[in-house]
């Protein structure tokens, strides 16, 4: 006789704390140097790690990031200029 998992089990053995990717697109309207962080026009804030510099970044300036929720952050990986 053939024993089978009850889903539950199947869907608890699964990976856990996966981040998945996001992306967006807005306006900047406010720089954290200290936090390292940029505020879009929709009122979230995202973190910039290490390799994306905020020093050319601009208050105005429009952007498109892909970010992902870590540590109940977002976590900027990709972030490129809109014309």
């Amino acid at each position: 006789m053939k024993r089978q998992m009850p889903m539950a089990a199947i869907l608890a053995l699964g990976p856990t704390g996966t981040a998945f990717a996001a992306q967006t697109s807005g306006t900047i309207t406010a720089i954290s140097k200290k936090a390292d962080t940029i505020t879009l026009s929709d009122g979230k804030n995202y973190t910039l790690p290490e390799g994306i510099e905020d020093t050319n970044l601009r208050v105005g300036e429009k952007v498109q990031l892909t970010f992902a929720i870590k540590g109940g952050k977002a976590v900027v990986s990709d972030l490129t200029r809109e014309k």
